[in-house]
C-alpha cells in the first residue's frame, strides 16, 4: 500500500510577526530582501492543506515566542492567537524558556497543539514537564512525533530560564519512545522535532535507529538539500520565518521510499493570509508609532550571519565602549536578529538586535582570565564532539585581536592575543564592558557592576551622534 504525506517545518522564527529584511547570499556578496511574516507562512501552510487534504502535518521546532518587542513585552502571550491560527500539529522549545518555565507552561496551555520534550524534567518530582510524544493521524497514516528541547537551557543560559527544571540531551530517552511508538502505538512513521542544533542532531541520528524524519532547529541552517544519516532524512529551514521547509514523502509498508524537499523562501510576493494578517495587525498597531521612530543611520549593513565576528554586534560593542570608556567589550554570540540594511535605524531594529535589553555592565578581568574565557568559548562553539557544543556563534569582541586555530584541541586554540594593540599581559587587569552573563560569565573577573543604563538606551545614545559604521575589523581571526 502506498501513501503520501507532506511535512512542513518552521524553526527559529524568533517572533518575527511581519515582513522584514533578510540576508541572502548571491555568489560573492550579500543581498538584502524582504521576507517572512506569519501571515505569509499561514498562506503557504493553508495552500498545502487545501491541495492535499488530510495529508499535511506542520511542525514548529521552537525559538518562536521570543526575539521581537511584542513577543518579549507580552512574555510570549501575544503570539498565541497567531500560532493557533497557523495550526501546527506540535512544537518543541528553547528561547521559550526565557520568561521562566512557569510562564512558558502558561503559554503552552493556551496553544491548541502540544509542546513536546523528552528531555525536560521537573527538579522536584523527576517527571517530564511536557509530553514526550504525540500521534498524528493523517489520511492513511499514523505518525509518531517526538520532541527534543534545547539541552543548553540549564547549562549556558541565565538561571531564570531553567528555574525548577533540568534538561538532558534526549539521546538516552529517544530509543525507548521510538520502540513504544512502533510496537505499542503501531505508528507508520516516526518524526523527531528537535532544537538541539544540526551538528548534534546528525550525531543523534547516527546513534539512534528508527527515526524516519528529523526536523532540526537552533543553528539556523538553510538546508537546500536534506541530509541522509542512518536512513533518517534531516532538514532545517533557516530562521526569522524567512523560510518554510517542505518534505513530500511517499510511504510504502511503513517505509519512506521516495521524498522531495523544497526550502521555500517566504518572499514578499506571497499573498498573506487575511485572517492571520489581521491578527498580526492587532498585535503590532499599539506599538507602531514607538517602534517606527528613527534613531540613527548606519553606513554598514548590520547582520549576524558570520560566525567569528558580525557587524550587528560591532555596533552594539561600539556603543558599550563609547558609554563606558572601557578597554574592551563583549557580548553573546547570538544568531537571531533580522538584518538592518544601510540607511535608517529604527527603535524596532534596536529591539530586534537585543530584545532582552539587559543592563550595560562592567567588570575588571585579568589577561589570564581573558584567555581562559575565550578558550572556553571557542570550545563551546567548535567542540569536536557535537554534544559539547553549547550555544551560538563566537562571543562578540571589541578592543581585542585574537588569532586562533579552530582545529586545535580544547584550551589550545589561541595562537596570538592582543588587547588595545599590545600583546595580552596575563597579569594586567583590563576594565571590560559587557552585556549578559554570556558576555562575561560570572566565574571571570572581579568588581562586577550593572550600570543604570540598558543596552537599547546605550545604542540610542551612540546613534544620536550621527551616521555610524560597524565594519568587520578582525577581532577574531581563524588562522
Amino acid at each position: 500500500m502506498t501513501d503520501h504525506l507532506t511535512l512542513l517545518q518552521m524553526n527559529d522564527s524568533h517572533g518575527y510577526l511581519e515582513l522584514h529584511p533578510e540576508l541572502f547570499w548571491a555568489a560573492d556578496r550579500a543581498e538584502y530582501r524582504m521576507a517572512g511574516g506569519y501571515a505569509r507562512i499561514a498562506a503557504l501552510i493553508g495552500d498545502a492543506r487545501d491541495a492535499q487534504r488530510g495529508r499535511v502535518l506542520a511542525f514548529d521546532c521552537g525559538d518562536t515566542i521570543h526575539g521581537t518587542y511584542p513577543a518579549v513585552q507580552s512574555k510570549g502571550e501575544a503570539l498565541v492567537p497567531v500560532l493557533n491560527a497557523l495550526g501546527f500539529d506540535a512544537m518543541t522549545a528553547h528561547w521559550e524558556f526565557a520568561y521562566g518555565p512557569e510562564q512558558f507552561q502558561k503559554v503552552a496551555r493556551a496553544l491548541d497543539y502540544p509542546v513536546l520534550a523528552v528531555n525536560c524534567y521537573d527538579d522536584a518530582t523527576g517527571d517530564l514537564v511536557f509530553p514526550p510524544y504525540t500521534v498524528c493521524e493523517t489520511d492513511g497514516l499514523e505518525v509518531g512525533v517526538i520532541g527534543i528541547a534545547a539541552t543548553i537551557v540549564d547549562k549556558v543560559m541565565p538561571p531564570s530560564f531553567s528555574e525548577g527544571v533540568h534538561f538532558t540531551l534526549g539521546n538516552a530517552e529517544l530509543p525507548g519512545y521510538i520502540a513504544r511508538l512502533r510496537d505499542d502505538e503501531g505508528v507508520d512513521l516516526v518524526v523527531v522535532i528537535s532544537h538541539l542544533g544540526f551538528p548534534q542532531e546528525v550525531k543523534l541520528a547516527r546513534e539512534v535507529d528508527g527515526i524516519d524524519v528529523l526536523l532540526s532547529g537552533h543553528t539556523h541552517n538553510r538546508l537546500f538539500e536534506p541530509a541522509i544519516v542512518n536512513d533518517t532524512i534531516i532538514i532545517q529551514s533557516g530562521c526569522h520565518g524567512s523560510f518554510l521547509g517542505r518534505l513530500d514523502l511517499t510511504v510504502e509498508n511503513r517505509r519512506v521510499t521516495k521524498f522531495d524537499h523544497d526550502l521555500i523562501v517566504v518572499g514578499e510576493e506571497i499573498r498573506p493570509d487575511p485572517g492571520v494578517e489581521e491578527l498580526v495587525r492587532k498585535i503590532m498597531d499599539p506599538h507602531r508609532e514607538r517602534l517606527s521612530r528613527v534613531v540613527g543611520e548606519t553606513r554598514t549593513a548590520l547582520n549576524r550571519n558570520t560566525v567569528l565576528e558580525a557587524t550587528m554586534d560591532n555596533l552594539l560593542l561600539q556603543a558599550l565602549l563609547d558609554l563606558t570608556g572601557a578597554d574592551m567589550a563583549f557580548s553573546n554570540g547570538w544568531r537571531y536578529g533580522a538584518p538592518v540594511p544601510p540607511g535608517p535605524i529604527t527603535v524596532n531594529d534596536l529591539w530586534n538586535i537585543i530584545p532582552v535589553n539587559p543592563p550595560v555592565s562592567t567588570v575588571e578581568i585579568t589577561g589570564r582570565e581573558l584567555r581562559a574565557m575565550m578558550e572556553e568559548n571557542l570550545e563551546r562553539t567548535f567542540a569536536r564532539d557535537p554534544y559539547d557544543q553549547m550555544g551560538g556563534y563566537v562571543k562578540r569582541c571589541a578592543g581585542i585581536n585574537l588569532y586562533c586555530k579552530l582545529e586545535n584541541a580544547p584550551g589550545l586554540r589561541i595562537q596570538e592575543f592582543f588587547a588595545g594593540g599590545k600583546r595580552l599581559d596575563p597579569d594586567t587587569v583590563y576594565r571590560t564592558a559587557f552585556v549578559t552573563a554570556q558576555g562575561v560569565p560570572a566565574s571571570y573577573g572581579e568588581n562586577r557592576e550593572d550600570l543604570d543604563i540598558r543596552a537599547i538606551a546605550a545604542l540610542e545614545r551612540y546613534l544620536a551622534r550621527g551616521p555610524v559604521s560597524a565594519d568587520l575589523r578582525g577581532s577574531v581571526v581563524a588562522v
